[in-house]
C-alpha cells in the first residue's frame, strides 16, 4: 500500500490569502444561488402543467445544480472557518464520475475525451464535496493533455478500512520535481500553450479530502501521464 505524506504546512501569508479567497468568493455567491434556485423551484410550480419532459428536466436541472453549489459555497465558507460542514450519505461513485466527466467534456468541447471507469463502487462521502474533488483532478487531465486524445481511467478498491481510488490520464505528465508543490496554493504547473487557472484546484482537493477523513498524492508521473491516488475511509 502506497505510503502518504502528511499534509504540508504552508506558509502564513499563503494560508491567509486562500482563506480569505474562499471566504470572500463564497460569501458572495450565496445570494444570487440562493435566487437561481428559489425562482427554478417557483417556475416549476407554476409551469409543470403546461412544460414538456425536456423543458420539466431541464428546469430541475438547474434548481439542482444551484443547490449543490449552495452546499459547496457554505462547505468553502465553513472550510475557511476551520470547521468544515461534511454531510456524508451513500454515494454511486460511478454516476458521479460520468455525472462530471459529462459536464466537463461540455463545457470544455473535448469531444475526442474518453472515460473508463466500468464498476464503481459506492462509497460514503459527501457527494458535493467528493465530486468537487473529481472536478479538479478531470479538469486537469483535459487541460493538461499530450497530442493524443485525452483518455482518463478510474478504478476504486477496498484495502483494510479504506478505499484507494486511482485516477490516471494519458496527459503530458509532471516533472518529478513538482511532486509536493502542485498542492501549493496559487501554485501553476509551468506548462507553455496552456490556459491558467488560479492554481487552488488541487490544493483545494487535498483540503477537502482531509475534511473528508482522506488524502491524496501523486502516486506516479512520467511522459506517459499521471496517477492520482485518493484515500478515503470506508466508514
Amino acid at each position: 500500500m502506497s505510503s502518504y505524506p502528511t499534509k504540508p504546512t504552508f506558509a502564513g501569508d499563503s494560508e491567509e490569502r486562500i482563506k480569505r479567497f474562499l471566504a470572500t468568493a463564497s460569501h458572495d455567491l450565496q445570494s444570487p444561488l440562493r435566487h437561481i434556485a428559489m425562482y427554478a423551484e417557483l417556475l416549476l410550480d407554476d409551469l409543470e402543467e403546461t412544460l414538456d419532459g425536456e423543458q420539466l428536466q431541464s428546469l430541475r436541472m438547474i434548481m439542482e445544480k444551484a443547490q449543490t453549489a449552495q452546499r459547496l459555497t457554505k462547505a468553502l465558507m465553513s472550510l475557511a472557518g476551520g470547521t468544515p460542514q461534511v454531510t456524508p450519505e451513500e454515494v454511486d461513485l460511478q454516476a458521479l464520475a460520468e455525472n462530471v466527466w459529462g459536464e466537463l467534456t461540455d463545457e470544455t468541447a473535448v469531444g475526442e475525451a474518453t472515460l473508463e471507469s466500468n464498476g464503481l463502487p459506492s462509497i460514503r462521502t459527501d457527494p458535493a464535496l467528493f465530486g468537487l474533488v473529481l472536478r479538479h483532478l478531470l479538469t486537469n487531465a483535459l487541460m493538461y493533455r499530450s497530442e493524443a486524445a485525452p483518455h482518463v481511467a478510474i478504478a476504486a478498491e477496498r484495502e483494510g478500512t479504506d478505499w484507494f481510488i486511482r485516477i490516471s490520464d494519458n496527459g503530458a505528465g509532471i516533472d518529478p520535481a513538482y511532486r509536493e508543490q502542485i498542492f501549493e496554493p496559487f501554485w501553476k504547473l509551468p506548462k507553455p500553450g496552456t490556459v491558467q487557472g488560479a492554481g487552488l484546484g488541487l490544493t483545494t482537493a487535498r483540503e477537502f479530502l482531509t475534511a473528508l477523513g482522506g488524502d491524496i498524492s501523486l502516486e506516479h508521473s512520467d511522459e506517459s501521464g499521471s496517477r492520482f491516488i485518493i484515500r478515503l475511509p470506508i466508514a
